[in-house]
C-alpha cells in the first residue's frame, strides 16, 4: 500500500487529469487476473494507468472520476473485506480503508459497480475510457450507456461523446516526476548489479538459464520480485535472434553472450543490454564490431537531450553504424548510399530506443502533429543500437553469428541527460576487467 505521501501524490495526479477532462466521467479498470492452467494464475500485475492514478495493486478494481469543477470526485470500486478469502489469498484493503489509505472521496464494493455506474453516467456529457483496450469492458460500458439512454423520457441523458482517456494519461506519464525518477534510478541500480553478477558468474559449459537464475536472484534479493520483461540470455548465434527467450543453450568459450534484462520495482522498469565474451576476452573481430556499436550508442546518447527530437539519436546512431559497417566491409559505398539503400538493415534492423517507465515499452507518442516529439526534462528512454551478423556467402566467416547490442536507460534533464544504468560495465576495458576469471 502507498504511504500517505504517496497517497497525496496519486491524488494530485487524479486532480491533474480531472482538470484536463473539464466535464464528464472517466472509467478506468485495472488489469484482470489471468489463468495459467488448472486453477492457478499468473502472478498478478496491475494495469499501469490505473496504478498511476491510485497506487492500488489489488485485482477486481475500477477507478471512476467525475469531473465537475469544485465538485469533482474520485471513486474506487474494489473487493470487500473477506476474512475467509484472506486466509487463502492474502490481505484485502476493502472499501472502508481505501478512502483514507488512497486519498479517495468514496469507495464501494466492486459488486455495486454496474448499479452505481448506471446512475453516475446519467447526464454526463462525455465518457472517458480506454476505448478498445478490452472488448469485454467495451461491451459492458456500452450496455450501461444503453440503459442510461433508455431513461431519456425521465430527463436523464447518456454521455453523447466517447473520449479515449489514454491520450491524456500517456502524456502525463511521459514526463516523470521526482518520485518516479527515484524509483527508476533504483530499478536501474538493481539491474546494473544483476548484470555485474552475471558477468562475474559466466563460465564456458554453463547453460543460459543458469545465468538467468543469477539475474533473477539479484533482482529478488533487492526487493524486485519480477523482471520487467522476459529475460534474454543469448549465447553465440542466439544473440542474432532479437527476442530470443528460450535460454536453454550451453555457453562455449569463444561465444559472445548477450544479456537483455531489467527488473521491475514499485511498478517501474529498467532495461539494460550488455554483450561480453564468455572467455573474458574479446577476439579481434568481436572487438572491432563491438567498438562500432559502442560508438553508435555514445553518439546517440549525446543527441538525447533538450533541443533534439526523438528521431535524432536514431539517425546519429545510424550514421556511425553505416560507417562502421563500411569499414568492416559488411556494407559497400558511401555512408549516404548505405543509408539510402538501407543495406545496413541486414545487420541492424530495429530502432535505437523506446520510452521507458511503468511499462518497459512505455506509453507516449513519438510524433506530435506529424513531427518528431521534442525531448523535455523528465522523459526517459532507452538507447540500444546493435549489430547482428548471420552466416552468408558474402560475409567473412570470422563475423558469422556475432550479435551485439548495448542498451542503457537515459533520463532527459535540464542540463542534458543522466544515464541511469551507467554503473553497468560497458567499455571493452571495463568489461574485460570486471569479468576476469582470476
Amino acid at each position: 500500500m502507498p504511504h500517505m505521501t504517496d497517497a497525496r501524490l496519486y491524488r494530485q495526479r487524479r486532480e491533474c487529469l480531472l482538470q484536463q477532462m473539464q466535464l464528464g466521467i472517466a472509467v478506468i479498470p485495472t488489469a484482470e487476473e489471468v489463468e495459467r492452467n488448472g486453477d492457478t494464475h499468473y502472478a498478478y500485475r496491475h494495469d499501469s494507468n490505473f496504478y498511476y492514478l491510485t497506487g492500488f495493486t489489488e485485482p477486481e478494481a475500477v477507478l471512476v472520476l467525475i469531473a465537475a469543477g469544485s465538485e469533482s470526485r474520485s471513486i474506487l470500486f474494489c473487493r470487500r473485506k473477506d476474512l475467509e478469502r484472506e486466509i487463502w489469498d492474502g490481505h484485502r484493503l476493502g472499501p472502508e480503508a481505501a478512502v483514507e489509505e488512497l486519498g479517495l472521496d468514496v469507495a464501494y464494493p466492486i459488486e455495486e459497480l454496474d448499479e452505481r455506474l448506471e446512475t453516475l453516467l446519467g447526464n454526463q456529457p462525455t465518457l472517458f475510457y480506454p476505448l478498445g483496450a478490452n472488448p469485454t469492458w467495451d461491451e459492458r460500458l456500452f450496455e450501461l450507456r444503453r440503459r442510461v439512454q433508455s431513461k431519456i423520457r425521465s430527463g436523464i441523458r447518456a454521455p453523447e461523446r466517447l473520449h479515449d482517456i489514454r491520450g491524456m494519461l500517456h502524456d502525463m506519464r511521459l514526463r516523470k516526476d521526482a518520485h518516479e525518477k527515484d524509483i527508476l534510478r533504483r530499478a536501474a541500480q538493481i539491474s546494473a548489479q544483476a548484470h555485474k553478477r552475471a558477468m562475474r558468474t559466466v563460465r564456458a559449459g554453463m547453460f543460459e538459464y543458469e545465468i538467468e537464475a543469477e539475474l533473477l536472484h539479484e533482482f529478488c534479493r533487492h526487493g524486485a520480485r519480477h523482471p520487467a520483461y522476459p529475460t534474454i540470455v543469448a549465447a553465440g548465434a542466439n544473440a542474432c535472434v532479437l527476442h530470443y527467450v528460450a535460454n536453454h543453450s550451453r555457453l562455449r568459450d569463444n561465444d559472445l553472450l548477450l544479456i537483455d534484462a531489467g527488473c521491475e520495482i514499485e511498478g517501474y522498469a529498467a532495461d539494460i543490454t550488455r554483450t561480453f565474451p564468455v572467455s573474458g576476452r574479446f577476439s579481434g573481430t568481436q572487438k572491432a564490431v563491438y567498438e562500432v556499436v559502442l560508438a553508435a550508442q555514445m553518439e546517440a546518447i549525446a543527441h538525447a537531450r533538450i533541443g533534439h527530437t526523438w528521431d535524432e539519436p536514431h539517425q546519429a546512431a545510424l550514421r556511425v553504424l553505416a560507417q562502421g559497417f563500411i569499414d568492416l566491409k559488411l556494407c559497400h559505398g558511401s555512408v549516404d548510399s548505405v543509408l539510402e539503400s538501407e543495406s545496413y538493415k541486414r545487420f541492424y534492423m530495429h530502432r535505437t530506443g523506446h520510452w521507458l517507465g511503468m511499462d518497459v515499452h512505455d506509453v507516449g507518442d513519438y510524433k506530435v502533429d506529424d513531427h518528431w516529439r521534442q525531448f523535455e526534462s523528465g522523459m526517459t528512454l532507452t538507447v540500444e543500437p546493435g549489430c547482428y551478423i548471420r552466416p552468408a556467402d558474402d560475409v567473412p566467416l570470422a563475423f558469422w553469428n556475432i550479435g551485439i547490442r548495448i542498451e542503457d536507460d537515459v533520463l532527459i534533464t535540464a542540463e542534458g541527460n543522466e544515464v541511469l544504468t551507467d554503473a553497468t560495465p560497458k567499455s571493452i576495458n571495463d568489461i574485460e576487467e570486471w569479468i576476469r576469471h582470476d
